[in-house]
Formats: structure tokens, sequence, C-alpha cells
């Protein structure tokens, strides 16, 4: 057994959790999220406590344990609290606006990047270089602020780049240092 898949999930007094046996749908405050279980999942539901179990134990089914208990809590926490994510823009003209559904990245190239802006992700710019995403999904908000990263990786000579809030770039010396 999973040492992540035994613990229990607590659900918020603002939050509705349904599960018909192959999808779980989670409604809150902020959102709707909905996500396909494995028949090899079993979940339970006693008032406030969501536990997950396995109907069989095989090695391959032990892993997806932890995994598809996480995932549930990811969506328990996401419509209840909502995740964020901060990026800061590092380097000399580097900068960002929203414009309607769009983020404009303006990163040193010829012309400015226009990223379109998923449904479910709130996009703030403070001072033209901080953008704070907020959404309810986990998963969206991780791989649209990875999608926007990587337009500037951080490089390791000037630490110029698309950075996560409190990220430490490793710098190297250059030519000079050696």
């Amino acid at each position: 057994m999973s040492r992540i898949g035994k613990l229990p999930i607590i659900i918020p007094a603002n939050v509705d959790v349904n599960w018909n046996g192959e999808i779980i749908t989670v409604k809150g405050k902020f959102g709707t999220l909905e996500t396909a279980i494995p028949q090899t999942i079993n979940i339970q539901q006693n008032e406030n406590i969501i536990t997950v179990s396995l109907k069989d134990a095989t090695r391959s089914l032990r892993s997806m344990h932890g995994l598809y208990r996480t995932l549930i809590n990811n969506m328990v926490v996401g419509v209840s609290e909502q995740f964020e994510v901060t990026l800061i823009l590092k380097g000399v003209g580097y900068r960002a606006a929203v414009q309607g559904k769009q983020i404009v990245l303006n990163l040193g190239y010829s012309h400015p990047v226009n990223i379109d802006v998923p449904e479910t992700v709130s996009v703030e710019v403070v001072q033209n270089t901080t953008i704070n995403l907020k959404s309810c999904d986990k998963e969206l908000l991780g791989l649209f602020a990875s999608n926007i990263r990587s337009w500037r990786r951080p490089e390791p000579y000037k630490g110029k780049g698309i950075l996560y809030k409190n990220e430490q770039i490793l710098r190297k010396a250059g030519k000079a240092g050696k």
C-alpha cells in the first residue's frame, strides 16, 4: 500500500464531491473539475472524508494508488483555494502585458510573442515584469506556466530569462573565469 494513498482527503464545507464509479466530479467556489478513475481504484466517502483504496494489489496498481489520491486531493484544494504560480521576467527590455484573452511578451525577439490564455487560468501582470497565474486546475496551470517559460529559459551566464518565483539559477563564470 502507498503511504500517500492511505492518507484521507478532508473535504471543506463549500466543496461538493460526486463519484459515479467511473468519473469523480468536484465542485467548489472557483470552478468544477472532473477526472476519470480506473475501475481498480475504490473510493469511499464518509461525510467530509474521502479514502482511496485498491480492489487488487498488483505492483502496477499500487503505484497508481498514491497518484489518484493526490489527483483527487489537488482537485479538492483547487476548487476551494486555487493554485498560484508567479513568473518573473529578468532581462533588459523584457516585459509582459495582457490584451484580451492573450498574453503579449516582449523577450528580445524581433517580434512580440502572443500566447492564448486557457479559459480557467486568470493572468495578472504586475509592474510589466511579474506574471501571476491562478487556476483551480493544477495540471493545466503548470503546463501553461511551462509553456510561457519555454520562450526564454534562464541562462547560466547572465541569469536572464523567465524564472519561477524563488528559483535559484546556478551561475557560470564564463570566459573571464578561466
